[in-house]
């Protein structure tokens, strides 16, 4: 498991991958596990869609946005609710 951080906020993710544009910007892409407690936390983190995205195994902070992103479910306010997401940043030229 890997650390991302986004904007302060810690992330646990699974299958890291780092990659450049055809422009030479960086991109990042990821999965992370969401519970219900920290679903509202995240998604308005999400919609701001303006982030410091630092990942200290790699010695790596960039500013960037979000190129693409899903998730499994859409109703994360059950109690027991665990989301699987997935989120693709490209850096801000």
């Amino acid at each position: 498991m890997n650390t991302v951080i986004l904007n302060d906020r810690k992330f646990d993710v699974t299958d890291l991958h780092l990659t450049t544009t055809a422009s030479q910007l960086k991109k990042i892409r990821f999965k992370f596990k969401v519970e219900h407690s920290e679903y509202h936390d995240i998604t308005t983190l999400l919609y701001k869609n303006d982030f410091e995205v630092k990942v200290p195994e790699k010695d790596l902070r960039f500013r960037a946005e979000i190129s693409q992103y899903s998730t499994s479910i859409t109703d994360l306010y059950k109690e027991t609710a665990v989301g699987d997401f997935a989120l693709e940043l490209t850096e801000k030229e």
